[in-house]
């Protein structure tokens, strides 16, 4: 959904004016400067002292500054130091002028000024020119790409929060279907041959898919949006696999999955940000794993950091390795469901201070999630 209007788009891209300063005591200096550099869109700013410089750097962005040295009061170096000491200016390339001879040392002195050339007087016109051209063209680039991404950022916020208000009035409609579900099966004749069974377990298996992927959506609008909060306490890994692992059972009888515990499995953590990252993982392996029996192993003998592994059989496509963790990984790897699943996990380890890594081994997917104890 692009939220970006046309009219917003093409007043942003508007060309807009860029301005050069230069300084020099000199008066015929900066008219012959002036006139040499005049061209459409570039808006030269004339001053005659460093403190008039900076007078204008505070109301004014500039492109570029072309600094002359000798001036009295305060010379070009000491300018150029002020320019740099300040945020608002210390990122202005500055070129020196100066009418004196060719000096090392002197030059050694305005580079470590910050300038980012230092040329003599009489200045050659089209080397002038071609200096001023190269960091106009590069100052308007980076203008244009701010602009770019001030847009992007916007239209995203603007995604997100959709998505957002969206996810949430869903679940109301949802929670409806789930629960007149369950009050029509237990309304239903005992046993499993009653014709209306089958289609209320299709609207049940259906509509909990669908409050899965609510959920989703919800949890990636809070990890985009900055809004996700842990709740910590103490908590015991085993316990939370074997939680999920029972769920998972009922829900798939025929699937084998097999826990395997070791060490101290204790840690303080948002119990149920862990326990959506168990379900996350291993309704990953359920659905790439061909039916065959998924191993999930716990281990605390870590010391400070404890390992979380879910094991299934298949392989995941070299391809697809470096964009494994990416969110709505449907747009362009057919999956089940958003493909939000293994961001979501990645991002939820990642705010304990954790991490979540994939690999293939041995015709197997393993995929290994470290969290620190504390």
């Amino acid at each position: 959904m692009n939220l970006i209007t046309t009219d917003s788009t093409a007043a942003a891209e508007a060309p807009e004016t860029i301005n050069l300063l230069i300084v020099d005591d000199i008066a015929q200096n900066l008219i012959a400067m002036e006139a040499l550099l005049r061209r459409e869109g570039l808006n030269i700013l004339c001053a005659q002292s460093g403190p008039e410089a900076l007078e204008m750097l505070l109301q004014h962005d500039v492109a570029l500054a072309l600094l002359d040295v000798q001036m009295p009061e305060m010379d070009g170096f000491t300018l150029a130091e002020l320019m740099r000491g300040s945020a608002r200016t210390r990122d202005v390339p500055i070129i020196f002028l100066t009418a004196s001879p060719d000096d090392p040392l002197r030059s050694f002195k305005g580079y470590e000024a910050g300038a980012v050339d230092f040329l003599h007087k009489p200045i050659e016109p089209h080397i002038i020119l071609g200096k001023v051209k190269v960091f106009i063209e590069l100052y308007a680039q980076r203008r244009q790409l701010k602009a770019q991404n001030e847009r992007l950022e916007h239209a995203l916020r603007l995604n997100e929060t959709m998505m957002a208000v969206l996810s949430h009035d869903l679940r109301t409609p949802l929670t409806t279907v789930l629960l007149c579900t369950d009050a029509l099966d237990l309304a239903l004749p005992e046993g499993e041959d009653a014709p209306a069974r089958k289609p209320l377990q299709r609207i049940e298996g259906a509509a909990r898919r669908m409050a899965r992927m609510v959920e989703q959506l919800l949890d990636f609008s809070r990890i985009r949006t900055g809004a996700l909060r842990l709740e910590t306490r103490p908590c015991q890994l085993g316990e939370l696999a074997r939680t999920v692992i029972d769920e998972l059972a009922q829900a798939h009888p025929d699937q084998t999955i097999r826990l395997e515990e070791h060490g101290n499995l204790s840690l303080l953590a948002d119990q149920d940000r862990i326990l959506q990252v168990y379900s996350n993982l291993l309704g990953n392996a359920l659905a790439h794993g061909g039916g065959q029996p998924i191993v999930a192993t716990v281990d605390g003998r870590g010391g400070a950091t404890l390992v979380l592994e879910v094991r299934n059989a298949g392989s995941i496509p070299e391809a697809l390795m470096p964009r494994l963790f990416e969110p709505f990984k449907a747009s362009f790897n057919p999956t089940q469901g958003l493909g939000l699943g293994l961001f979501i996990a990645q991002q939820f380890l990642q705010a304990h201070g954790g991490a979540l890594q994939a690999r293939n081994e041995d015709g197997q997917v393993v995929f290994r999630a470290e969290l620190p104890r504390n």
